[in-house]
This record gives C-alpha cells, sequence and structure tokens, in this order.
C-alpha cells in the first residue's frame, strides 16, 4: 500500500473563531457546569439534612471566596444558558439565521449573561447577601 495522507476531519485549529463558534461551545460549557451547580444543590440539601455542623461547613465552604468564586461562575453560567435558549426558540421559529443577525444575537447572549449576573452579585453585596 501507498502511504497516502489522510483527510483531515476540520477541528477547532482549521477554522477561523467566530462569535457563533463561541456561542456554541459556551451553550455546551455552561451546561456541564449548571450539572455541576445541580450537584452543589444536592449536597446543600445533604448538609441541611446531616444537622447543624455540616451544614455550617457547608455554608463555610461556599461562603470562602472559592465558593463565591464557584457560585458567580453558576449564576453567570444560568443568565448566559437562559438567554442561549431563547435564542434558540428564535432559530427554531426559523428566524435570526442571517449571519449579522446571528452574530449579534450570540454577542447579545454574553452581554445579558454579564450584565445579569454583575447586577444580581451587587445586589447580594449592597444587601449583605454575599
Amino acid at each position: 500500500m501507498g502511504s497516502k495522507e489522510r483527510p483531515l476531519s476540520p477541528h477547532l485549529q482549521v477554522w477561523r473563531w467566530h462569535i457563533t463558534m463561541a456561542a456554541s461551545i459556551l451553550t455546551r460549557a455552561t451546561g456541564v457546569a449548571l450539572y455541576v451547580g445541580v450537584l452543589i444543590v444536592a449536597l446543600w440539601a445533604v448538609s441541611l439534612a446531616s444537622g447543624p455542623y455540616t451544614y455550617s461547613l457547608f455554608m463555610d465552604v461556599m461562603g470562602s471566596w472559592l465558593g463565591k468564586l464557584v457560585l458567580f461562575g453558576l449564576t453567570l453560567s444560568i443568565f448566559y444558558h437562559l438567554a442561549a435558549g431563547v435564542r434558540h426558540l428564535v432559530f427554531d421559529s426559523g428566524h435570526g439565521f442571517a449571519p449579522k443577525t446571528a452574530d449579534m444575537s450570540a454577542a447579545l447572549c454574553i452581554a445579558f449573561s454579564v450584565a445579569a449576573t454583575v447586577v444580581v452579585w451587587a445586589v447580594a453585596f449592597m444587601i449583605g447577601a454575599a
């Protein structure tokens, strides 16, 4: 057999990055992050059922700078995934596929998620909940 080069499948190194590509990857990444969020909620429920000491320990961990960072990321994931879901509902109606429109809606999803997260955490800090 001759040595022929096999064709390469397109991958991240081949394609030029664009915002709709980033939006697609962010949608999947935030979906995975939300699974982690569900595990944290489950741990919260288990710690609550396990008694005051375990619950206090859980709250201490989540109240640390690392716990707040994780919660900030989960808040960002919730808002991004919400916005991306609405974007896909529009796509399902047959609208928004023009390249400029798709780019704009991807940018809006990112902007909304960042703005909403900052507002939620700013309010939480102002009322002393964070």
